[in-house]
């Protein structure tokens, strides 16, 4: 793995930490962070639980077993006699209810939508995972940059105080420069102790997701470009789309289970009695059918229940669809934005600015400026270069987030 410059730099500035740290690339980052999650872990658990039942949801329901006494008299001059009427018997027999094929096919339709909706989840879980791994890493990846950076420059800047010391005491410049120059070095200094905040939270998110104690960057950072045709194109395939669509399978479904009590169930019994002996024992087979006669007052109105529930589900993933394409091009209008104006900064605001450091080095080297000139142009300079820094992270961090939101995903 190629180490980034920043982490070359923090392992150097920290020797106590070099055993621990573990440099991590971006691809790498990602793959570690769908391993060992209790969210993904328990999405997963959700996913066989449902899949278990569903290779049950069309097996018959359970026999019945029966038992008791039949036709035993109790009154007259037999009264509680087994042994003295024919029809008396004890009797012992199974029953087995047969819901009818379109219910059983209809169960075995709401399982299947059951565990579609269970993977979809999945997927929604793994999206928001792949986000919040991704944004750690690209900060930690630019806090190391910046803080590389920012370090570099306070030494160049360090190395011109003592020739500002020396014009101050020849008296080639005034006293109050060098508090001009120690307040531009205080300036860097406080970016560095910014971007170390920025870099250790950086790095307790991205452990928090990988489980490394101590991980520094590997590798280069993701690309600042998308392409937004193809991702404007997968808005249907989208985790939250296709979870949309596996609820309203779900309620189509429970549609059918609905729609399926208009058709008769039936069930079949198989009884032995035992009598006496001089009478004989007695076998019975018997068969049974539901009638749903009266479907207007209790079938109907649970098939429109439940076909207005599908209806209502359609809707709901119709309407988050639109809200995506709104989300979408909001989102992409923002990585623009960013893109815009970090190419701005490097193209047009980062020539100005080192053209300046020029222009006042040839002035100081000409007695036309002072030392302080020089010094406040190469702070602003590393300033600059700073802000271009952050405007670049976040405009990779805006590009992947658009890739990994709007881009298909497989659960």
């Amino acid at each position: 793995m190629k180490w980034s410059i920043g982490g070359i730099l923090a392992a150097a500035l920290m020797p106590a930490q070099v055993v621990l740290a573990q440099p991590v690339g971006y691809e790498e980052a990602l793959q570690a962070a769908r391993e060992d999650q209790p969210l993904l872990q328990a999405a997963q658990l959700r996913i066989d639980g449902t899949r278990d039942a569903s290779d049950a949801a069309d097996e018959l329901p359970d026999p019945i077993l029966r038992g008791g006494i039949a036709n035993l008299p109790i009154t007259g001059p037999v009264a509680f006699e087994f042994d003295r009427q024919l029809p008396t018997q004890i009797a012992v027999g199974i029953e087995q209810p047969i819901p009818n094929l379109a219910r059983r096919r209809a169960r075995r339709g709401v399982a299947g939508a059951d565990v579609a909706v269970a993977q979809m989840r999945l997927g929604v879980a793994q999206q928001r995972i792949d986000i919040a791994t991704s944004a750690a890493w690209i900060d930690l990846y630019y806090a190391e940059e910046k803080l590389a950076f920012a370090h570099t420059a306070l030494s160049d800047l360090r190395r011109l105080q003592p020739v500002a010391n020396s014009a101050v005491a020849s008296g080639a410049a005034r006293p109050a420069e060098s508090l001009a120059i120690r307040r531009e070095l205080l300036v860097i200094e406080d970016a560095i102790t910014r971007i170390e905040a920025e870099r250790d939270a950086a790095r307790a998110m991205l452990s928090s997701y990988i489980h490394t104690d101590d991980p520094t960057i590997a590798g280069n950072a993701p690309a600042a470009d998308v392409d937004s045709g193809s991702l404007e194109q997968a808005l249907d395939l989208n985790p939250v789309i296709r979870l949309a669509d596996a609820a309203t399978g779900r309620a189509e479904a429970n549609a059918d289970l609905a729609r399926a009590d208009l058709r008769p169930d039936f069930g079949v019994s198989v009884n032995y009695g035992r009598r006496d002996p001089a009478f004989g024992d007695a076998f019975s087979v018997m068969g049974s059918v539901t009638l749903p006669i009266f479907t207007d007052q209790r079938q109907k109105p649970r098939i429109r229940a439940a076909e207005a529930e599908a209806a209502a589900t359609q809707a709901e993933r119709d309407d988050r669809l639109r809200a995506l394409r709104v989300q979408f091009e909001s989102d992409l209008a923002t990585w623009r934005s960013a893109k815009r104006q970090w190419e701005r900064a490097h193209d047009e605001l980062l020539p100005l600015a080192r053209q300046r450091v020029e222009l006042e080095t040839a002035s100081f080297a000409a007695g036309n400026a002072d030392l302080i000139d020089v010094i406040a142009a190469k702070a602003d300079l590393a300033l600059l270069d700073l802000e271009i820094f952050e405007r670049e992270a976040a405009t990779v961090e805006w590009a992947e987030m658009l890739r990994l939101t709007y881009g298909e995903q497989q659960p």
